[in-house]
């Protein structure tokens, strides 16, 4: 294996990019690369007791501090878009983008042999380029999502060439005026990531999984998208903060219960919580909901779910406020079905576990991805009104075609083939983006000899 090369890493501020960024960077420190990770304080000191309590030996990762703006409106602690306000969440945005001065100095102090960025900073590729830095995309959305909107950002009208890929008139309407809010004149905020990377795009999916949008995307963008795979953190087999949970779900029958849960930044509104509720009421099914309520606000569990239902269902479900271990429970035999928004890592860790998906996506790529895995066979979507509302009869009825009916078993196997393809690509994946990395490191670091030579 070649001498070690230099990566610094650079993930967008989220939970749902951070940690994926965080296990592309433990699988690559593991094949002779050293690893330089950057993100503000607050996440920092997260990444820090993630690594020490869940770390194998080997790994080395060097955690290197940006510096946003500073604010009154957005001290430190908000640095992160876990816990942040949701009116916050602009300001967060822009203080980002105005750090580009701290990255610059960080990155021309580390002059390392190739960074790896994000969604939302394309400026960092630019600074990169600007110092003959090697700058490649690690897109944590996957390629169905892109390719769909890529393909009409190029083609504008005509019809994506997949049937099973659309968006429904309300998501159009929702996405088309969160685009419209953005300056039109910001080609970066479309795909300048994607035409900023080096020769290849790195992506969290597998071939199983998105094998055609995969290369279809290839051809829109005109580079090689590499899988990385799964990228799945293993649970925590020491960790004893769940274990109620856990016993819990062991007293339940095999596929017998749904597991429910709509990400770390994603909140439903009271007639939502309350639609999900009565279905899952009227379903009589063994349930674990992970409830979330926006940073400051005070909200009681009993007071966002109707009246009485909490004693309603305390023999079959469990109610947890914040934060469960996503993984651990969708790899317990007693889950039968997955209800999620389909945030791509969601989606993912569905799907590497075997559980089918009850899909309720909410914005952005979800809507994409929960047709994924309809289409697929793995999945159900909660069918909704003309106006995007939920109801509880269509909440009752995709959990009763996922865990009653004979489709469910259907979606079961299919779900089990799946995970076996996606386990079996997991280290093949990783390889092939090691070599990538380490051949586009050694034909930079060749070109900067013969220029310094010439």
């Amino acid at each position: 294996m070649e001498s070690n090369f230099n990566i610094l890493m650079f993930p967008w501020l989220a939970h749902g990019h951070v940690y994926p960024y965080l296990e592309l960077a433990k699988n690559l420190s593991t094949k002779n690369f050293n690893i330089f990770f950057c993100s503000t304080s607050i996440i920092l000191s997260s990444i820090k007791e993630t690594l020490d309590r869940n770390s194998p030996c080997g790994i080395s990762i060097n955690l290197v501090e940006l510096h946003l703006p500073s604010s009154p409106d957005l001290p430190q602690n908000y640095h992160t878009t876990k816990n942040l306000p949701p009116h916050l969440m602009p300001k967060l945005f822009d203080s980002f983008q105005n750090s580009n001065s701290s990255f610059s100095s960080i990155i021309s102090s580390l002059k390392p042999d190739m960074l790896i960025y994000d969604v939302f900073q394309p400026w960092a590729a630019k600074i990169a380029t600007s110092l003959s830095i090697p700058a490649v995309h690690f897109a944590t959305s996957g390629a169905t999502a892109y390719s769909f909107y890529h393909h009409h950002f190029i083609h504008k009208n005509s019809p994506f060439p997949y049937d099973g890929i659309y968006l429904r008139d309300y998501e159009r309407k929702a996405l088309q005026s969160m685009v419209l809010s953005r300056d039109k004149n910001d080609q970066d905020f479309a795909f300048g990531h994607f035409s900023m990377s080096c020769e290849i795009v790195l992506m969290k999916t597998c071939n199983g999984l998105e094998g055609k949008y995969l290369d279809y995307l290839s051809v829109l963008c005109k580079k090689k998208i590499v899988p990385v795979g799964p990228l799945v953190t293993q649970a925590d087999e020491s960790d004893e903060n769940h274990s109620d949970i856990m016993k819990w779900l062991s007293t339940k029958d095999r596929f017998s219960t749904v597991f429910i849960s709509f990400g770390s930044e994603n909140y439903l509104s009271k007639d939502q919580m309350g639609e999900i509720a009565k279905g899952l009421e009227f379903s009589n099914v063994n349930f674990i909901w992970v409830v979330r309520f926006p940073h400051g606000e005070r909200v009681s569990i009993e007071e966002a779910l109707p009246k009485g239902f909490l004693d309603r269902v305390k023999q079959r479900g469990m109610i947890v406020q914040g934060w469960a271990p996503q993984a651990k429970i969708l790899g317990h035999p007693s889950i039968g079905a997955f209800v999620s928004h389909c945030g791509m890592s969601s989606t993912i860790e569905s799907v590497y576990f075997g559980v089918p998906v009850i899909a309720v996506p909410l914005k952005l790529d979800q809507p994409l991805n929960a047709r994924l895995v309809v289409e697929a066979g793995i999945g159900v979507e909660v069918v909704r009104d003309a106006n995007g509302h939920l109801s509880s009869d269509e909440i009752f009825n995709a959990i009763n075609t996922a865990i009653f009916d004979k489709t469910g078993e259907v979606m079961r196997l299919k779900a089990a083939q799946m995970s076996e393809m996606m386990k079996s690509e997991e280290a093949y994946a990783m390889n092939e983006t090691a070599e990538q990395l380490r051949r586009i490191c050694m034909e930079h670091k060749h070109h900067i000899e013969e220029v310094n030579i010439h």
